[in-house]
């Protein structure tokens, strides 16, 4: 297929990549026009591989696009702006959006992309940076099965599970659901760390034994042994955490229910980002326990 993708950020650089090394006919766009040469640099082996100076122009002969940007703002401009994917694509072009983004987004550009002849389907991801190198994301999709079949091949390059949500909007909101209890899991994890160092356990075997059982979970198994040690220098950063936790609190208001563990949670990593760790892993939410202890 001629595929363009639209974002090569921490998740959509190695995510391209898969697409380009399975043979795809591949063009990429990226806001800094350099990280989209270092790419193409990269994977020119694999695939026919191209950038594009502009959305419009990496969107124009393709049959799929993707994108993985920032967040509600960034998805008009790079899909309603002046040069926007939406200007000059093919009638027919199914359009795939794995940014974390809002449900009413999602369903703004799936009207729009009606209106224009372009079919849309929203498709959170989750894994992180080393489930998108590692090609072994879950996707979340909101959508028509029409749609989601006509991309299986493409999506299969980077991710382990997709799953039809519903309409388009389920796939944000189900990622929201995500970002939930990844906050409540981290949350109880860090109290749990912090404890057995107290109680003088050995952290590496206490998660080898934990993991088997109903405590276990890829929190536990991926950053408990890391949390126990303060070291936060990878992974998901809090700033983006905090993004996607700031969804789920709009989402909750509109819907008339209260997250109080998402609200405390939340207001935790924007202490830690005042603290200037914004780049940090979403673990680091252990030095707020800390300060509370």
């Amino acid at each position: 297929m001629k595929v363009s993708f639209i974002g090569l950020g921490t998740m959509g650089y190695p995510m391209a990549g898969h697409v380009s090394k399975a043979g795809h006919d591949v063009t990429v766009y990226n806001r800094s026009n350099q990280k989209a040469q270092t790419w193409c640099e990269q994977y020119s082996g694999t695939s026919a591989s191209t950038p594009a100076s502009t959305p419009a122009l990496a969107a124009q002969e393709a049959d799929i696009v993707l994108t993985c940007v920032g967040n509600d703002n960034d998805l008009r401009a790079v899909y309603l702006g002046d040069d926007g994917a939406f200007q000059n694509a093919q009638k027919g072009t199914l359009f795939i959006d794995h940014t974390t983004a809002s449900a009413e987004i999602a369903k703004e550009l799936e009207q729009a992309a009606h209106e224009r002849g372009f079919l849309f389907m929203d498709a959170p991801v989750s894994g992180g940076q080393a489930g998108a190198e590692n090609g072994v994301l879950t996707v979340m999709i909101g959508g028509e099965q029409s749609n989601l079949d006509k991309a299986q091949s493409v999506l299969d390059c980077y991710a382990k599970a997709t799953t039809l949500m519903g309409p388009v909007g389920n796939g944000q909101l189900a990622k929201m659901v995500n970002q939930i209890l990844i906050g409540g899991v981290l949350s109880g994890l860090s109290e749990g760390i912090r404890f057995a160092q107290k109680a003088n356990l050995d952290i590496a075997t206490l998660v080898d034994t934990l993991k088997y059982g109903a405590a276990g979970s890829w929190q536990l198994e991926n950053r408990g042994e890391t949390m126990a040690k303060d070291e936060f220098d990878f992974g998901f950063a809090i700033e983006w955490m905090h993004k996607d936790l700031s969804l789920c609190l709009t989402q909750a208001e509109k819907m008339d229910i209260t997250l109080p563990l998402t609200e405390a949670i939340d207001q935790d990593y924007q202490d830690l980002i005042q603290e200037g760790r914004g780049r940090q892993d979403t673990s680091v939410l252990v030095k707020a326990f800390d300060k509370k202890a």
